[in-house]
């Protein structure tokens, strides 16, 4: 009996960690991942920048294609990198709350979690004005303490349900492939345009990525759209 409790409880547990990090998982609160399937929207999203000179890299192939983005910016490289942060804006991008310093806030106590996105939220207001609510957790880690911390500082949270996984990628035709292998519509698809380590991550592949995406994905009839005009979408 012993023996099937404990094995009860680690498994418990196991799922626990697993939700803690899993982007689709709802177990712990909801979070925005998506239209839906039968959609023919897709928001790409980009993490970790500002980033030079990648961030006006992608700003340039997105402005070849028309197309507008949310870039869940850290708040500490907005302090460092402020006119990359205000094109993006002059873009016409949406910008997003994605913490100081990028920690991974199931390990954060709510007071530190708090106190991550109200710097952010600073530098940003700051930095480039009024800008959107959402805020996306670095990594996608989240407890349900951190995600209610999260509403309580009236922001959204936004997950993803694809990934380029271009943080790893050994070519940008990697970061193609993993995209265009999972799209069907209506997702939030996650890239990056920095590093959450350090400025100057090289994010090349991403930007060639990005050029061949677009072009794929209108081909067969799927619109770009922002992460709130997606959510618009939904309730309209």
């Amino acid at each position: 009996m012993l023996g099937l409790l404990a094995t009860a409880g680690l498994a418990t547990l196991a799922a626990a960690g697993y939700n803690t990090m899993a982007p689709r998982s709802q177990l712990f609160g909801r979070t925005f991942i998506g239209a839906g399937r039968g959609s023919r929207l897709l928001a790409l999203t980009f993490d970790d920048g500002p980033n030079d000179p990648w961030t006006p890299r992608l700003l340039e192939v997105l402005a070849r294609h028309q197309v507008h983005a949310t870039f869940f910016l850290v708040g500490r490289y907005v302090a460092k990198r402020p006119e990359i942060a205000q094109q993006v804006a002059a873009a016409g991008h949406v910008i997003g709350n994605h913490t100081w310093d990028h920690p991974n806030l199931i390990f954060s106590r709510p007071r530190e979690v708090e106190t991550q996105i109200k710097r952010c939220a600073q530098v940003l207001e700051q930095t480039v004005g009024s800008h959107s609510n959402l805020f996306r957790p670095p990594f996608g880690g989240r407890t349900p303490q951190a995600l209610r911390e999260v509403r309580r500082c009236g922001l959204v949270p936004v997950l993803w349900s694809v990934s380029g996984w271009d943080w790893e990628a050994k070519s940008a035709a990697e970061v193609e492939k993993k995209v265009m292998g999972s799209v069907e519509g209506g997702e939030v698809i996650l890239l990056h345009d920095g590093g959450h380590r350090q400025l100057g991550a090289d994010r090349s592949y991403t930007v060639t990525a990005v050029d061949h995406l677009i072009a794929r994905c209108r081909d067969q009839g799927f619109q770009f759209v922002t992460v709130p005009k997606m959510m618009k979408a939904i309730d309209d």
